[in-house]
């Protein structure tokens, strides 16, 4: 059984964007809900009791004492200061023990691979003739990663030499940790899938229909829901995994599975992310219920919503950068007027190149005039 909606406080750690829309489906479910945000001025300021360092161990304990359950915004809060809360016997979702595979990408990777789960080849290197090694055995490029921190394209290059990532060689030699960067083979891939999985506490969880993801500079441009032309068995393939990955990790709340579909017809994990992800912002108006409003549910552990699509099509698109001036709702009459058919999202970011400061989501019948209508809309905030 979960917590008496009434009574129970869910503090979110991080106040971008994702602890933003946590807002309205916590209202609606009678959830009270608190953030710890890094700034003033964040994306979810209007819920935000504290500003302060996630990474600052007293704010965090400080935060949590007033709060029934923590869960998160982002990957970074440091593990040790998960760990201690858990020893304070606060509730933590997703736990220590599952969220270290979305902070460690080395970490991820040994325990799909315990899990059976299929990845791209990869090997972790501590130095430029491990990774030069690997770079030869596998056609000559590789992808490189920093094991921790990177996103939206940050902390990844394909490189055909080693002396290209001699400075994060350098980094980690001055950090004194004895760090390694993760290599793996550059994927011949047609098009990238993800996969949203909730799994609750009981272990109850519910998927939702896999979708395409195009990027665009190493950033998620748009979301297709579902993901078109997918072959049954690919459908499968990709459920298969998120339940596997799910249930190997113990997961609670929200999980991403975001994959590579290849040339010859599998499906390759690339990335975990534990917590609403941007491939799901299209189930605020393309889902029965929403990503955030299941994670929701699931850290509170209370029964998890259907997730079948409200219509055929939905698509998001990514507001990248925004208006050159002004923020993003100085253009809201003009769009609202041109694309009634649209739902927009403003983050109430300043814009800046590449920044992902909202979306636009249309759904319907027809998924080529869907996609069209959106990708206009978006373009309102150019």
């Amino acid at each position: 059984m979960g917590l008496e909606t009434g009574s129970i406080r869910i503090g979110v750690i991080g106040g971008g964007q994702l602890a933003r829309m946590m807002v309205p489906p916590a209202i609606h479910l009678g959830l009270r809900i608190s953030v710890l945000a890094e700034t003033e001025g964040s994306s979810a300021e209007r819920a935000a009791d504290v500003v302060g360092d996630y990474r600052d161990p007293e704010t965090v304990y400080a935060f949590a004492d007033t709060v029934d359950v923590v869960t998160f915004d982002h990957e970074h809060v440091p593990q040790e200061i998960l760990h201690e809360l858990e020893r304070r016997g606060v509730a933590v979702h997703p736990r220590p023990g599952a969220l270290q595979f979305a902070q460690d990408k080395i970490l991820m990777r040994e325990k799909l691979g315990e899990l059976g789960v299929p990845v791209p080849a990869w090997a972790a290197v501590s130095d430029a003739a491990e990774l030069q090694r690997f770079i030869t055995e596998h056609g000559g490029r590789a992808v490189v990663k920093t094991a921790r921190g990177g996103y939206d394209g940050k902390g990844v290059r394909v490189v055909s030499d080693a002396a290209e990532v001699r400075d994060w060689f350098t980094a980690l030699a001055e950090d004194g940790h004895g760090g390694q960067l993760l290599v793996e083979e550059l994927v011949d891939f047609t098009r990238e899938l993800s996969q949203l999985v909730a799994r609750r506490p009981s272990g109850e969880t519910r998927t939702w229909p896999v979708v395409e993801t195009i990027q665009r500079d190493g950033v998620c441009a748009e979301v297709i829901a579902p993901a078109p032309v997918a072959t049954p068995a690919t459908l499968d393939e990709a459920a298969r995994i998120g339940a596997i990955v799910a249930a190997g990790v113990e997961v609670t709340g929200v999980l991403a599975v975001e994959m590579f579909e290849t040339r010859d017809g599998r499906v390759l994990v690339n990335e975990l992310a534990m917590r609403p992800h941007n491939s799901g912002h299209f189930s605020i108006e393309g889902s029965v219920t929403s990503q955030f409003e299941q994670h929701l549910r699931a850290v509170a552990d209370l029964p998890l919503g259907d997730t079948r699509m409200t219509a055929p099509a939905a698509v998001m698109v990514n507001v990248l950068g925004g208006p050159a001036e002004g923020p993003m709702p100085v253009r809201y009459a003009a769009a609202l007027a041109a694309h009634p058919e649209a739902k927009i999202h403003s983050y109430d970011k300043q814009p800046r190149p590449g920044r992902k400061v909202g979306h636009v989501t249309v759904v319907g019948d027809d998924l080529a005039a869907v996609r069209a209508a959106a990708q206009a809309a978006a373009a309102a905030f150019d």
